[in-house]
């Protein structure tokens, strides 16, 4: 029996798979302070967890510098995302493609069909101006992410002012994914929580998936100045939504402020050497400023590869990418070079 249609990373469960690039998490795994706390947690398990996730709020607002109440936890960015779409009951959206996959699917999931803004090629996937002019009065909700998956392009900070003061002017949402913004490279690194006392239609969304490799975990917030939405996505969800396990998880990742920083001087070295041998190899690869690289020019690499046990994510299903793209995640050094090595047999026997 088929569940449903799998379209991300990290499927490794039906696979030969030794070597994993296919899911963009903290190359250095979970943090072993957040072990020992999933395992602290298993003495409590017996009771139900804290539905208001309270001290991992309050944690989370003294981050942030913003109100516990500005903040709303969720099993996983993913469940927020849907939240988000079926607390706001938009009748219009305007996305950008490509991007994340949940994005589309949690909009029909409510009967909207998006309207697609198509990301350019030739631009490097890059968000233009012409953006400002595709928000309308006629548009309830935009949805961004910055830096975009799968392309790894931060949106300019200059024009994501101005695409803030242009939802203001048309009393659109601005839905912002910032899930990638720990692993950012830092001079490229922008966030919009500084701004949201600016404008009230406006929610940004976080996870400790990427930068904690807790993706087995699932925790995700949202953070904004507007409660009642808050309050509405809170009830589109069952009760006891995030556990107690992910509870822990959190308040014990949050006490490991070094684990993103560590991750980001890794990436300064080893994505410059990705783009070098792959370039070298004759691989056409698109700047970004994530934790990992959108490749394109091999139609068969992705199967290619995979032969060899190594799994990259195939971005064919992506809407606006082809046969041939695929995202790979920026890892340590001997697991790169491994990569490359394989790329080249392929390429070249």
């Amino acid at each position: 029996m088929i569940l449903g249609n799998y379209v991300h990373g990290g499927d490794i469960y039906k696979k030969r798979v030794t070597l994993d690039f296919s899911a963009n998490v903290n190359p250095f795994g979970t943090p072993e302070p957040v072990k020992a706390a999933i395992r602290a947690a298993a003495e409590e398990v017996d009771r139900y967890p804290d539905p208001y996730c309270l001290r991992l709020r309050e944690r989370l607002g003294a981050l942030h510098d913003v109100s516990t109440d500005d903040i709303l936890c969720g099993n996983g960015a993913a469940e927020l995302i849907f939240s988000f779409i079926s607390a706001l009951k938009p009748k219009t959206a305007l996305l950008p493609v490509p991007s994340f996959a949940e994005y589309e699917t949690a909009l029909r999931s409510v009967g909207v069909e998006p309207t697609f803004y198509p990301l350019r090629r030739e631009n490097g996937f890059a968000l233009s101006e012409d953006i400002l002019h595709a928000i309308t009065e006629r548009t309830d909700v935009l949805m961004l992410c910055s830096p975009n998956n799968p392309t790894g392009r931060s949106i300019e900070p200059a024009l994501l002012l101005r695409v803030l003061d242009r939802c203001r002017e048309t009393g659109t949402w601005l839905f912002l994914d910032e899930c990638f913004q720990d692993l950012t490279d830092e001079d490229r690194a922008f966030s919009l929580i500084g701004h949201m006392r600016e404008y009230d239609r406006v929610l940004i969304l976080r996870a400790f998936t990427k930068t904690y490799g807790m993706a087995g975990v699932r925790l995700g917030y949202a953070i904004s100045k507007n409660r009642g939405l808050l309050f509405k996505m809170s009830e589109t969800v069952q009760p006891w939504n995030v556990s107690t396990v992910a509870q822990y998880a959190g308040l014990a990742a949050l006490d490991c402020p070094d684990r993103a920083k560590q991750a980001r001087a890794l990436f300064a070295e080893e994505k410059p050497y990705l783009m070098r041998m792959l370039t070298a190899l004759g691989i056409e690869v698109y700047p970004g400023d994530a934790n990992y690289l959108l490749l394109s020019g091999v139609p068969e690499l992705y199967e290619a590869l995979l032969e060899r046990g190594i799994l990259v994510r195939d971005c064919s299903n992506y809407r606006g990418l082809l046969k041939g793209d695929v995202r790979i995640a920026v890892r340590r050094h001997a697991e790169n070079a491994a990569l490359i090595a394989a790329i080249s047999e392929v390429l070249h026997g």
